[in-house]
């Protein structure tokens, strides 16, 4: 498959344009112009870049890429290693970084909410979701089945009832978006990092709060993209995990 068009055909897909990112979507490092393997992960780090090198992939697809903003802007270092890899073997670097949190289809927020089984709620669009149970239950039960289906025991800082039934979620680094669920009266809020400060929020404002890894939070994005990209397209595709507790 030709570069350019696979590439044109995710942008419209996660309709990039509808964000203001803290780094550019799309294609980031160019590389062939056939696309026969692609490889998705969470991150864009030199064991991954090494996995794509060895899989013979033409694309690496992941949700965190390169050129942050406010990041040192010369490409030296653990960079240019990366880089230099990418370049040396011809792999594109496709990145999509709040268009694969927020998308309905494929987000990472989208697949959380599917994973338990969470009906959408949400007053209005934006990456912070709102989600009800079918039946309310015991937070600790709640607990278990987020600790199941992301395979990670989440941090649990507690301050909402002990019978939780709406769940307001945001993966990745969004503990700071707690006065979201706090304002629609979520019983829970879950995200990947936690702050000194959400201790206390949780506490005094009635809400739970789950800190449930980074990583585990951001999986289900490239992975349901993965899919997608397998059903729809003659090239071959896979999804590696690397771990990281965070």
């Amino acid at each position: 498959m030709n570069r350019d068009e696979l590439v044109n055909y995710l942008n419209n897909l996660l309709v990039i344009d509808d964000f203001k990112d803290y780094a550019p979507n799309g294609l980031q490092i160019e590389g062939t112009t056939s696309i026969n393997k692609i490889v998705l992960g969470v991150t864009a780090s030199q064991a991954l870049i090494d996995h794509a090198i060895a899989e013979q992939a033409d694309m690496l697809i992941v949700h965190h890429g390169f050129f942050w903003k406010n990041e040192p802007s010369v490409i030296t270092g653990m960079k240019y290693q990366r880089i230099k890899k990418l370049i040396t073997h011809g792999i594109n670097l496709v990145g999509y970084h709040l268009p694969l949190d927020a998308h309905p289809l494929f987000g990472n927020n989208a697949q959380l909410g599917k994973l338990w089984d969470l009906e959408d709620i949400t007053p209005q669009p934006g990456l912070v979701r709102l989600g009800r149970l079918a039946e309310s239950v015991d937070v600790e039960e709640f607990i278990r089945l987020v600790a199941t289906t992301l395979n990670r025991e989440p941090l649990h800082l507690p301050g909402g009832p002990k019978k939780v039934k709406t769940v307001s979620w945001c993966s990745g680094g969004a503990q700071g978006y707690i006065q979201q669920a706090i304002d629609w009266q979520a019983d829970v809020f879950i995200s990947g990092e936690v702050s000194e400060q959400t201790t206390h929020i949780a506490a005094e404002s009635g809400i739970h709060y789950l800190s449930a890894g980074h990583h585990a939070t951001e999986t289900w994005g490239v992975k349901a993209l993965a899919s997608h990209l397998e059903n729809e397209f003659n090239v071959q595709v896979k999804y590696i995990d690397q771990f990281n507790p965070v």
